[in-house]
């Protein structure tokens, strides 16, 4: 059966956005599942350590703004492919290099594939899918990610527990996986049309600006989680890389199940109500790790935590109802870049502050997510073009 652009129904842009969901948590997969363990056993990491690779690995991604001029020559959906081949490239390397500066290098060459692959996958999904379907369409893409994502965990998991490889093989293995999906993606799918052109040049508008800073304190929030909840595992609990690699199983099996009504509900419930839930949800799990002491309640705050990220399409969609439609693909990579700013300095900075209390990490955490409660409560009703946020609506008058 044909569609309107004359191809068949599985080399429709859909279906490219979901094979690439498939391919990306392939490499993400197995590097985040065993970075702690290996930087541990293999480098003899400690917890600042850690801190300035996290600190390197958000740098690309502070850089992702560097997109609108590679757009000026090459095509959106080309570098795509070309960013998850990188992704794919720097994962396999990872294991083959177990040193400080061996581990730096591979982490910003993958960092450079996943970022700059995200940053376009985010425009390429705003371009591609309508308004009224995005939000369903996300989630049901969040849990093809968490199936492959899932995949790839049981990989590391019987791997390294019923086979014995090492972990150098598993990164190689998850990484080229990633790779052969690239090339596949490459090879079995036509070039699609930009619907609109895009602006291919770097701006700032000021009716963005509520968008602007919720993204801004998202990359803010999501390093305590992404840097030191993981950490707090290895270091605190004495978790194994088959531990960690079950927790992050558990993650993904439910988030097959829950990203997808998570995506009904915000189509339902509205960006607002959405992201107030999260950012309530989160102060109290981030003031949680500050306190905890079982293992058993690290691991279910982890759990719940993880959960909570598939409630970020909100802001994705937040910004397609009030954006013009050629502004996409160039505030995706501004967007980026504003998301990376705390990034590239809290891992650092925080993994010396670790040193000395892990606990305030958390409650710095609690306090980015109660910040960002306070923004979401500008988001409008119905956010649209002169309707960015609750003070830009028009007030009803009275005779």
């Amino acid at each position: 059966m044909e569609t309107e652009n004359h191809s068949p129904r599985w080399r429709q842009p859909t279906v490219l956005l979901f094979i690439m969901a498939a391919a990306m948590p392939f490499s993400m997969g197995t590097w985040m599942a065993l970075i702690n363990n290996f930087s541990v056993e293999y480098a003899q990491f400690d917890g600042a350590d850690m801190g300035i690779l996290q600190s390197l690995r958000e740098i690309p991604g502070f850089l992702s703004f560097a997109v609108i001029f590679l757009l000026l020559i090459i095509k959106e959906q080309t570098l795509a492919v070309v960013s998850l081949a990188l992704l794919g490239l720097g994962t396999a390397l990872t294991g083959l290099l177990p040193s400080f500066m061996g581990l730096c290098f591979t982490t910003v060459l993958m960092s450079v594939g996943f970022h700059y692959f995200e940053t376009v996958n985010q425009s390429l999904q705003l371009q591609w899918l309508k308004k009224g379907e995005a939000p369903k369409v996300m989630g049901k893409l969040i849990a093809m990610g968490s199936a492959t994502a899932l995949t790839a965990y049981g990989m590391v998991y019987i791997g390294l527990e019923y086979f014995g490889l090492s972990m150098i093989w598993i990164y190689l293995i998850g990484g080229g996986i990633t790779f052969m999906l690239a090339v596949t993606a490459w090879s079995l799918f036509p070039h699609f049309p930009e619907k609109v052109e895009q602006r291919k040049k770097l701006f700032l508008k000021k009716r963005y600006w509520l968008y602007y800073a919720l993204v801004f304190m998202s990359g803010a929030r999501r390093q305590i989680f992404v840097v030191f909840a993981g950490f707090l595992m290895v270091e605190k609990f004495d978790f194994t890389a088959s531990e960690i690699t079950l927790m992050f199983i558990a993650n993904m099996a439910i988030n097959i199940i829950v990203a997808p009504m998570i995506g009904k509900l915000i189509a339902h419930w509205g960006e607002r109500r959405a992201l107030t839930f999260e950012y309530i949800g989160l102060i109290g799990v981030f003031s949680a790790y500050a306190l905890v002491e079982s293992a058993t309640w690290g691991a279910t705050l982890y759990i719940i935590d993880h959960l909570f990220f598939a409630m970020a399409i909100a802001i994705k969609t937040y910004f397609q109802k009030i954006s013009s439609p050629e502004d996409i693909a160039p505030t995706a990579g501004v967007s980026f870049t504003i998301n990376h700013i705390a990034a590239v300095v809290i891992p650092a900075s925080f993994g010396l502050l670790w040193l000395i209390s892990p606990a305030i990490v958390f409650y710095a955490g609690a306090a980015m997510a109660g910040i960002s409660l306070v923004l979401a409560q500008l988001v409008p009703d119905s956010p649209a073009d002169g309707e960015e946020t609750r003070l830009s609506q028009p007030v009803p008058v009275s005779l």
